[in-house]
Parts: C-alpha cells; sequence; structure tokens
C-alpha cells in the first residue's frame, strides 16, 4: 500500500507555547486559528487569546475574548472578524454559544444542544453542528444529529434523513465547504450531500469509521478507520449512488513515519487539516486538481 504524505500548514508562533490550548481549527478561508489562555485553570469566566495565522502570507495576529465560559470549547472564526465558541457539553437552559466581535467583546449568547462533536462556520458566517451518540439521545436540540444555525442562534437547517438512510446517531465527519456540504453518520456511514434547498443526495460507502472526508468534483478521500486503520486514507469516486472506492493509501506525517493515535481532523472541502499533540502545528491533505 502506498503512502500518501502530508504537508506543514500553518505553526503557533513560538511566543505563545507557553499558553494553554483550549481549541484550534482551521477555517472556510484556511486561516488557521488556535484559542489560548494563561495558566492556571479558572474557577469562572477568563480572559482568552485567539491567534490567527493567514493562510495568504503565514501572517499572524491575536483577538482578545473577554469572559469566556466553556471550560472544554470548540471555536471557529466569523467573516466579520469576530469568533463563536461554543461548550461540547450544555444542560438544558444553558446557553453555551459565545458570539464575540472583532475586538473580542461578548456580544450575544445562545443554546445549539448537548454534544458538539463538530463545530465548523461556512463562508456566510453560519454554524454547521454535527453532535455525538450522547448527545443526539439525550437532547431534543441535538437529536437530529447535525444542524445549521446563524450566528444569532436562529434554527436554518437540521439533518432529515432521505430514502432508505437510517437517522444519525453520531456525525463521524462533517465537511463544510463555499456552496455544499458534506454529512459522514453512523450507522450506516453514507455520504450526504447538502446543497441549498435542493433534497439530500445520499450515497452509500463501504468506508466505516472514518473520521474525516473531502471531496473534489466527483472525488473523495476518506481518512481513517477501525482498529488498525486510523491512518488509512480510502481514495473513491461519486457515483449517483455510491461512492466507490477506487484505492487505498496511508497518511504519513512529511517525513514518512506514521501519524500518532492522538489528532483532530478538520475537512474543508477538498483539504483534510490535522493537528497533532501538543498542538502547535496544522498539515493538510489535499485533493490534486487532477
Amino acid at each position: 500500500m502506498r503512502a500518501e504524505r502530508l504537508t506543514p500548514y500553518a505553526r503557533l508562533p513560538r511566543a505563545y507555547h507557553d499558553l494553554h490550548l483550549l481549541h484550534s481549527t482551521v477555517d472556510a478561508f484556511g486561516h488557521a486559528h488556535w484559542l489560548l489562555r494563561e495558566p492556571p485553570e479558572p474557577s469562572g469566566p477568563y480572559d482568552a487569546v485567539v491567534v490567527t495565522v493567514m493562510a495568504e502570507d503565514g501572517g499572524s495576529h491575536e483577538t482578545h475574548l473577554s469572559s469566556v465560559s466553556s471550560r472544554h470549547p470548540r471555536v471557529d472564526s466569523l467573516p466579520d472578524g469576530g469568533f463563536v465558541v461554543a461548550a461540547t457539553r450544555s444542560r438544558r437552559g444553558d446557553e453555551q454559544v459565545q458570539v464575540f466581535d472583532v475586538l473580542g467583546r461578548p456580544s450575544w449568547t445562545f443554546r445549539v444542544g448537548d454534544g458538539i462533536e463538530h463545530l465548523l462556520t461556512d463562508a456566510s458566517g453560519d454554524l454547521w453542528v454535527g453532535y455525538f451518540d450522547e448527545g443526539v439521545f439525550s437532547d431534543p436540540l441535538s437529536a437530529p444529529g447535525a444542524r445549521r444555525w446563524s450566528s444569532r442562534g436562529d434554527p436554518l437547517w437540521e439533518y432529515r434523513p432521505p430514502s432508505d438512510t437510517d437517522w444519525i446517531a453520531e456525525c463521524y465527519a462533517l465537511n463544510v465547504d463555499r456552496d455544499v456540504t458534506w454529512v459522514y453518520p453512523y450507522v450506516q456511514f453514507p455520504l450526504v450531500e447538502v446543497r441549498g434547498d435542493s433534497p439530500l443526495h445520499a450515497r452509500t460507502t463501504r468506508v466505516a469509521g472514518a473520521s474525516g472526508v473531502a471531496v473534489r468534483g466527483d472525488r473523495v478521500a476518506f481518512l481513517g478507520g477501525y482498529r488498525g486503520d486510523r491512518d488509512r486514507l480510502t481514495l473513491a469516486s461519486l457515483a449517483d449512488t455510491s461512492v466507490d472506492t477506487t484505492e487505498r493509501a496511508r497518511l504519513t506525517l512529511p517525513d514518512g513515519t506514521p501519524l500518532p493515535p492522538r489528532r483532530r481532523v478538520v475537512s474543508r472541502g477538498p483539504r483534510l487539516y490535522f493537528r497533532l499533540e501538543p498542538g502547535v502545528e496544522w498539515f493538510v491533505f489535499e485533493i490534486g486538481e487532477s
């Protein structure tokens, strides 16, 4: 089985390495963000900083956030320069999502449900949320398994399974691109295309347990699987009702060494972004143009 090597993408400047990493992501425009705070663990709301490394030139800047409440947050950017920070777990009545303006000031809060596995904003600033099983089976807001919200907290869309497709028990992978979103849910692991107001288009796959999915045109790449297949790269093509495997490879670090087990994956269009422990660097795999 041939190897595909990751490419270095973005690195947290050394000046911030002593801060405590809360979360990190790559946004809809390819910018990398790290949400950080000073140690030790605070007992109440705390101040944090988002360090952004720009996709275009590698330059960086920081945005200071005040009165952050989440202990286990997800973060992503908004197109106006602000940020959204959401707690992964929440009880009914908790407004776990905080929206911050471009100056880092808290603007408003709302709730999107318990059990956030994926939180990705799109180019218009809407929030796409995929939920894990504990939220799906315990919270009415999370029960659809995948939802879209405005940055004001308005519910815009929720997953309703196409014919011959199960409800979501857990959203394993979520890819938010400029004009299309792809949902890859447990139990049957179809790949479901969400495009504007069009009906959902579900395709069967033979790939189980993947943690990331990339799509360019009619080509697809799934990352991972169960047991010994966490670094498996399954390359496939889109047909009308199925995703047909064409090749399998192993994804490695840039020097050819195996991927460590602890990593975070963000799926954006044709790209899979990887952040490895201790979390200061992002790598990328991209489906090529041809």
